[in-house]
């Protein structure tokens, strides 16, 4: 598995860079393009879920034991945690946001019908994963609950709740939409609420925030020991990144809003990696300084960390039911509601049973990229190589881009 992930990111870079150099300077736009602050926040808020808000907390000490994994030595456990989420990984999403945004038109590999048929099985699998993660987590957070090891009936509820909600929420992309903002706002109001717990209302000095910001270029520094696994937690990491891309490529080209392909690569790297930043060197103070969570500030992590999966969810479930063609119009609100509520609730017991795992999906969807590789070289790739612009169907008047806000 760790040859195949190394061969999946050595392609991906390689995919990254021949895009720059043939069409970097190509006006991306979606089907549905909106403003530039709308296309980050859809982008922030799907292609990350409920582990950016609960798992560092959990992390950091694991990270810090060299004596346990001495290949975490050459980092602080906050640049650790950074290089997990942050920066170099969001080219994943580049590659393909720009594929279904200005190639896939062309190539149409993802309507081939096999191929259509595992794209759905991966969405579907993550979008259960997710859930299973907050299900797996809430203990922790909430062991006012139970007793901050098990899974309860209550925890269950919760996770079937953002279920349902996600998949309402999914029946109008206006919802879609506007849950992303708002999702945005939300997550920068957690970062300015649990920032004031400790250096307003608490005792602790500004410098220790500043020096932990600080201490995060050295991510960049070692960028290079990023590229490729560290480790077996690190490939799983991986994984789970390949694993969503795909669909996050998907959902997101629709609203690109004609930045240039290098704008859009920047805009990814750069905009999402600072409020994670932010996040994470105030809970690194957390963490270093012992400064207890217990209460209203791991419920507020929870309710974020459940709008996320939300959040997360109903972009995804929109995606595979549009594909599919399981849509409210089709088959009505209840039917469409009752599928997938099912559907997602059981396959994320499947993942609580450990009879699937994000690995595999990540390996799947490692082997789709090759294969769509192939294709283009094989029948393709005059047509790719003639492609100078996004589809003319999406020409916009940039004077009227969507603006929901």
């Amino acid at each position: 598995m760790t040859i195949w992930l190394n061969a999946g990111i050595i392609f991906t870079l390689l995919a990254i860079i021949t895009i720059l150099i043939k069409w970097g300077n190509v006006r991306v736009v979606g089907v549905t393009p909106v403003r530039t602050f709308t296309f980050i926040a859809i982008l922030f808020t799907s292609g990350l879920d409920v582990g950016l808000i609960m798992f560092p907390l959990t992390e950091f000490a694991g990270y810090a034991d060299i004596k346990a994994s001495p290949e975490y030595a050459f980092a602080n456990p906050l640049a650790i945690e950074f290089g997990y989420w942050g920066f170099l990984i969001w080219g994943f999403y580049f590659l393909t946001c720009f594929y279904f945004c200005v190639i896939e038109p062309k190539v149409k590999f993802f309507e081939i019908p096999w191929v259509k048929f595992i794209n759905n099985v991966v969405i579907i699998g993550t979008c259960a994963f997710t859930a299973y993660l907050l299900l797996t987590n809430l203990p922790w957070y909430l062991p006012e609950l139970g007793d901050g090891t098990s899974i309860v009936s209550e925890f269950y509820l919760i996770v079937f709740a953002a279920i349902c909600f996600a998949v309402y929420s999914s029946t109008d992309i206006k919802y879609v939409r506007i849950l992303s903002i708002s999702t945005t706002w939300l997550f920068l109001a957690l970062i300015a609420f649990m920032w004031a717990g400790a250096f307003v209302i608490g005792d602790s000095q500004m410098s220790a925030f500043t020096n932990n910001l600080g201490s995060i270029g050295t991510y960049f520094a070692n960028i290079n020991e990023f590229v490729l696994p560290l480790n077996d937690y690190h490939e799983f990491y991986l994984f789970w990144w390949f694993a969503w891309s795909i669909m996050i490529g998907q959902f997101t080209s629709r609203f690109v809003g004609g930045l240039k392909t290098y704008q859009v690569l920047g805009a990814m790297l750069i905009f999402p990696s600072i409020p994670i930043a932010i996040w994470f060197s105030v809970l690194y103070h957390y963490h270093e300084a012992g400064i207890p969570t217990q209460g209203i500030k791991n419920f507020a992590m929870v309710f974020v960390g459940i709008i996320f999966v939300i959040n997360s969810l109903d972009s995804l479930v929109r995606l595979y039911t549009d594909n599919l063609n399981f849509t409210v119009k089709r088959f009505g609100k209840m039917k469409y509601m009752i599928g997938n509520i099912v559907a997602l609730s059981l396959l994320t017991l499947l993942f609580k049973l450990e009879f699937l795992q994000i690995q595999w999906v990540g390996a799947l969807v490692i082997g789709l990229f090759f294969i769509c590789a192939a294709f283009i070289g094989y029948s393709k790739f005059k047509t790719v190589t003639n492609i100078d612009s996004s589809p003319k169907a999406n020409a916009i008047d940039y004077t009227k881009i969507d603006t929901v806000h």
